[in-house]
């Protein structure tokens, strides 16, 4: 395999899931470092999952995991509210100013840390963790947070992505001594790279070269109206072009082929074939942004298909909820009393087999309830599902909620 076809395996699901299950199925023998895996708990997790998800949807119509759903934080319905600002638009260009919102909310989204809260000004009400980072970012774009025209303020355009500030970011998020957001500088650089991005990619973001001030995310709509087949667009394909977007905002990062090849990271237990034969990739962010513009593009008609074709999200409420749940288990006590970087073969192997396990809590969820991955695909399982779970268990057993395993973060993976 070359090195542009080995880029392009990586960054698909079945790359996810073919090296995540490699390590599964390790664990399922007791062959890993770090974890073991204990399949006689699937039922147990499967019927937790099933109750927190039949009390917050009793009628299981569970919508999807996606940034939309954080936007509605205390019974508020600011998406609502945004619609109300968009009713002038035509549908492409409500679309595109939903991208607009949700990708920036999304690459804002990593872990907030336990301290961190936002006072929303409109309700009083206080936000923590991905509530909080999701109503922030709303009012931080509805002030024009991202847009370099302020007869236009509800746009992520690249010069006003490439001049967003630190210090912006700061007072928008009410970040002080008191109330320290984990990441804060890494969260504002990485929209200054977002801004960049779209001036090396002006077939995704818009056909004016040269003019940056024309180039926004939201015009990635068009592109994906182009690449769907009359009224039908496959979700890997809004991934596809997700990652091909969006890659080159990810510092530090493994590259390849002169390509950042993202949330991808090594594990020594995959066999040694070769260049890139021993890296996962995950891509949570990009996927979990790629289920936050879902709804959008449904909203302009098109028919998402093969929704299961992406993966589970591999992050601490999902991989603590296994954890939690003895689905998996640490083998030493190194794993739950130090933080771990992103790049821990811990935190690298913690993630695989949760992605895996997802997949397996899934069918047995459709086996009890009687549901197909038609009824009730991955995406419904996380929301309904796996994350809330996950931050149950979490709250029942520690104080604060913190996950079982904690993570130095650089505010750009979780």
């Amino acid at each position: 395999m070359g090195e542009r076809e080995l880029v392009a395996y990586l960054r698909s699901t079945q790359a996810i899931r073919e090296r995540c299950g490699y390590l599964f199925e390790l664990a399922c023998q007791d062959q890993l470092q770090h974890f073991r895996c204990d399949l006689d708990q699937l039922n147990a997790v499967a019927n937790y999952v099933i109750q927190v998800m039949q009390t917050a949807y009793p009628d299981l119509q569970v919508p999807f995991h996606s940034r939309w759903r954080h936007f509605e934080a205390g019974g508020v319905p600011r998406s609502a509210a945004f619609d109300r600002l968009l009713q002038n638009l035509n549908r492409v260009e409500q679309a595109k100013a939903k991208f607009d919102l949700v990708i920036t909310s999304v690459l804002l989204d990593a872990g907030a840390g336990a301290v961190w809260k936002y006072v929303e000004p409109t309700t009083g009400e206080a936000f923590q963790r991905s509530e909080g980072l999701a109503v922030a970012s709303f009012h931080l774009f509805l002030q024009g947070g991202f847009s370099s025209d302020p007869t236009f303020p509800l746009q992520a355009d690249a010069i006003g992505l490439q001049t967003f500030s630190e210090a912006k970011l700061a007072h928008s998020f009410q970040v002080n001594e008191s109330n320290p957001l984990v990441g804060l500088a890494g969260r504002a650089e990485l929209m200054q790279r977002l801004g960049q991005v779209l001036e090396n990619s002006p077939h995704l973001f818009g056909e004016a070269a040269g003019k940056p001030e024309a180039l926004r995310l939201g015009n990635l709509v068009d592109y994906l109206i182009q690449q769907a087949n009359g009224q039908t667009l496959k979700a890997h394909t809004v991934f596809e072009a997700v990652l091909e977007g969006f890659s080159e905002i990810w510092a530090g990062r493994l590259r390849l082929a002169d390509c950042n090849l993202g949330d991808v990271w090594f594990h020594s237990a995959l066999p040694d074939r070769g260049l890139g034969s021993q890296w996962v990739p995950f891509h949570k962010l990009s996927q979990w942004l790629t289920y936050s513009l879902l709804e959008p593009l449904q909203a302009l008609g098109l028919h998402i298909t093969d929704l299961d074709e992406l993966t589970g999200l591999s992050e601490y409420r999902n991989g603590g909820l296994c954890v939690d749940l003895g689905l998996l288990q640490t083998k030493h006590d190194a794993v739950l009393q130090q933080p771990h970087p992103p790049d821990a073969e811990i935190i690298v192997e913690w993630r695989a087999l949760t992605l895996i396990a997802l997949d397996r809590i899934a069918d047995r969820i459709r086996d009890r309830l009687g549901m197909t991955k038609q009824t009730l695909p991955l995406a419904k399982v996380l929301e309904g599902g796996t994350w809330a779970a996950g931050r149950q268990i979490a709250a029942e057993k520690r104080e604060g909620g913190i996950p079982p395993i904690q993570i130095i973060s650089d505010g750009t993976v979780f």
